[in-house]
């Protein structure tokens, strides 16, 4: 697949979006990276990566049930979303070890578990990215990849698009115009990607979410998601005219929640 980002700058603008991202921990990551969690089953003792941990949504509850005796390396590049993990957890947890590093040039290896819930999309090659997440897991150690199932977030990319100052014309190829990527939208997809990257007996499912919408949601996740490298580098101005574009589309289109469904793929590495 070998998608590739580059630009925009991803570590400033979510760093940039640290605070509003985290305004969307009870109502979206949360919620998801619970059902993350569950799915990948980290087992007492055991050590963890968690690449793309954010503010420790999925990093928090396995460090939990890893116990003092496991370790759980939980790695983001956004070091406010890393501090806002460390504020989290307190002193409670001497076996989550916080980093802001890029995970993709990660070094330990021989994970027992290896999981990124929502991260893979940010690599600059998703493939090469993943691959060497993969590789970070022991032989027979499992990983476990959350993406976007078709459909999330729609309709908001094409009407935030629309509400820029020139309907979304000048937007840079690398700017996301979807959730998810199209190649790995579906379970199947997904396994089999997950499959050609060298993982074995790999499952996905999908995990079933809506969000209903209120005017502060639908804008708060403009502001904490990806879909905030859309505004580019507006003015404030500019913004808050794309604000009152965008809510008054949603209301117009008549767009009373939207799908926040996700995929959840387990697999093994090779012995």
């Amino acid at each position: 697949m070998g998608d590739k980002l580059g630009e925009p700058d991803l570590a400033g603008g979510f760093a940039a979006a640290a605070a509003a991202s985290i305004e969307l921990d009870d109502v979206l990551w949360d919620p998801i990276s619970t059902a993350a969690v569950a799915r990948a089953h980290p087992r007492f003792d055991e050590t963890v990566l968690d690449a793309c941990c954010g503010d420790g949504a999925s990093a928090l509850p396995t460090a939990e049930l890893v116990g003092p005796g496991g370790v759980v390396d939980a790695v983001d590049f956004a070091e406010p979303l890393v501090d806002a993990a460390r504020e989290r957890a307190g002193e409670r947890m001497p076996q989550l070890r916080l980093h802001v590093a890029d995970v993709t040039s990660w070094e330990p290896t021989d994970y027992d578990l290896v999981q990124c819930v929502l991260g893979v999309f940010h690599f600059p090659d998703v493939d090469a990215g993943t691959r060497h997440l993969i590789e970070r897991a022991r032989p027979g150690g499992r990983v476990a990849i959350t993406v976007w199932a078709r459909g999330a977030f729609e309709p908001l990319p094409e009407l935030l698009a629309d509400a820029l100052p020139d309907g979304g014309a000048s937007l840079d190829a690398a700017v996301p115009r979807a959730a998810g990527l199209e190649s790995i939208d579906t379970s199947g997809s997904l396994a089999q990607w997950l499959t050609g990257l060298g993982l074995i007996g790999v499952r996905a499912h999908a995990v079933q979410r809506h969000l209903e919408l209120t005017p502060e949601l639908s804008w708060g996740l403009v502001e904490g998601t990806a879909l905030r490298f859309m505004l580019g580098g507006l003015g404030a101005p500019a913004v808050e005219k794309v604000r009152r574009r965008f809510l008054a589309a949603i209301d117009s289109r008549g767009v009373p929640s939207i799908d926040v469904t996700t995929l959840i793929a387990i697999g093994r590495r090779p012995e």
